[in-house]
C-alpha cells in the first residue's frame, strides 16, 4: 500500500482523483484491511495545514484526539478525552471519528457548537453542515464554530462490549438582538438527536421546549439526564 501525504488542497484533490482512500489514524480500518486486503493507494491529511489546526474556533480533521486541549470549548475537549483508551486517542483523528466511526463520539459536541464543516470535493473545498458530512461521508478538512458562552458534556457509564453509552452535550450561545440560545445534542445508542431552546424561560422552560424537538423522542431515563444537564449549564451562567 502506497500512502500519499499531500501538503496542499490541490495535491489532496489529485490524490482523490487517483482513487486514494482516506485513512485518518487507520484505527477503524486496519483490522478490515488485514482481513480483506490493503488498498493500493491511501491518503493521510496529517501534513495538510488546513487539516491540522487546533484553535479556539477551529479544529482540523487530521488532528489526533490526544491533541485536543483547552484551546477548544470544554464540550469538545471532554468529548475527545472520553474516546477509547489513551493509545486510541493518540492515533484516532477528528475526521475518522466523525465520518468513519459508527459511534461518532465527537458529533454531539460539534452539533451543540453549531459547527460548520469544510470538506474537499473533486474540484474545490467548500463549507457545509455536519448532517450532510455524516450522511454523505465527505472528505472532511476541518470544523469551525463561534465560541459559546458556556458548554458541558456528560457521558454515562456503560459496560464494555455493551450498547454505546448515553452522551449529552450542551452549549449556550449569544444571539444578536435576542435571548441566549441553548443547544442540546444527545447520543442514544447509535442515534444522535438534537434541539434548541431560548434560555430566558429558565431551566424548566427550556427543557419543556426541548421536549417538543427531536429530544422529546428519548426514553424517560435519557430525558432525565438531559433535564439535569440543562439545569447545570444554565445554573453555571447565573453564577458568573
Amino acid at each position: 500500500m502506497l500512502v500519499r501525504l499531500p501538503v496542499s488542497v490541490s495535491e489532496a484533490q489529485e490524490c482523490m482523483a487517483q482513487g486514494a482512500v482516506p485513512i485518518g489514524g487507520a484505527t477503524l480500518v486496519w483490522a478490515t484491511w488485514q482481513r480483506d486486503g490493503f488498498p493500493e493507494l491511501a491518503m493521510s491529511l496529517r501534513d495538510l495545514p488546513e487539516a491540522s489546526v487546533v484553535e479556539p474556533e477551529a479544529l482540523g480533521a487530521a488532528v489526533v484526539l490526544h491533541r485536543i486541549d483547552a484551546r477548544v470549548p470544554e464540550v469538545l475537549r471532554r468529548a475527545a478525552g472520553t474516546v477509547g483508551t489513551g493509545a486510541v486517542r493518540r492515533t484516532a483523528t477528528v475526521g475518522g471519528n466523525l465520518v468513519g466511526s459508527s459511534l461518532r463520539c465527537l458529533l454531539p459536541a460539534a452539533l451543540v457548537l453549531d459547527a460548520r464543516a469544510t470538506v474537499l470535493g473533486p474540484d474545490r473545498a467548500y463549507e457545509t453542515d455536519l448532517p450532510e458530512v455524516v450522511a454523505k461521508r465527505h472528505l472532511l478538512l476541518g470544523l469551525r464554530w463561534r465560541t459559546p458562552l458556556a458548554s458541558g458534556y456528560r457521558k454515562e457509564p456503560a459496560e464494555a462490549g455493551g450498547p454505546p453509552p448515553l452522551v449529552v452535550a450542551t452549549a449556550v450561545h449569544a444571539v444578536d438582538g435576542g435571548p441566549r440560545q441553548l443547544r442540546v445534542a444527545v447520543r442514544d445508542g447509535y442515534e444522535v438527536l438534537s434541539g434548541t431552546a431560548p434560555c430566558d424561560a429558565g431551566a424548566d422552560g427550556a427543557f419543556d421546549l426541548l421536549r417538543r424537538s427531536d429530544v422529546g423522542a428519548l426514553p424517560p431515563g435519557a430525558r432525565d439526564v438531559v433535564r439535569e444537564q440543562v439545569a447545570d449549564i444554565l445554573d453555571s451562567l447565573t453564577e458568573r
